[in-house]
């Protein structure tokens, strides 16, 4: 049975990634085959038409995917793949990428991800959905 770190250690491995912190993302749930993932939009995340970057959407899936995958393989992943679908642009206040295991495998944690945007009120909007494998190391 592998090692499976609880939330704060998660977070741990989260604040070690330089490109996560420059960013600003946060992990507010892990565990039982989920995380959530979310960062603040601002304005160095926006494209040229005003709303969020598609390739800031990759990277909330592609860290939220790997991140679910943990919570039931433990340490020792990288992704294999992914694809995004981009549903609708991307602007609010917070960006939130949510991840649920879909198989866990001896080598291979298959995972999906909804991505949405939420507003200063508190309206969750979904922009985006992923799905991806996460190989294990070893």
């Amino acid at each position: 049975m592998p090692d499976i770190p609880d939330l704060e250690t998660a977070r741990e491995v989260l604040a070690a990634q330089p490109f996560s912190a420059l960013l600003g993302a946060r992990l507010t749930a892990f565990g039982d085959g989920a995380a959530t993932l979310e960062l603040d939009v601002r304005d160095e995340l926006r494209q040229q038409y005003g709303v969020l970057h598609g390739g800031v959407l990759g990277y909330a899936a592609d860290n939220a995917l790997t991140f679910a995958a943990g919570s039931v393989a433990g340490a020792g992943l990288i992704t294999a793949g992914f694809t995004i679908d981009y549903l609708r642009p991307a602007d609010g206040a917070v960006l939130r990428a949510h991840a649920t295991v879909v198989r866990a495998g001896r080598t291979r944690v298959a995972c999906r991800c909804d991505l949405s945007t939420v507003d200063s009120n508190g309206v969750e909007t979904l922009c985006a959905v992923a799905q991806g494998t996460i190989a294990r190391l070893s």
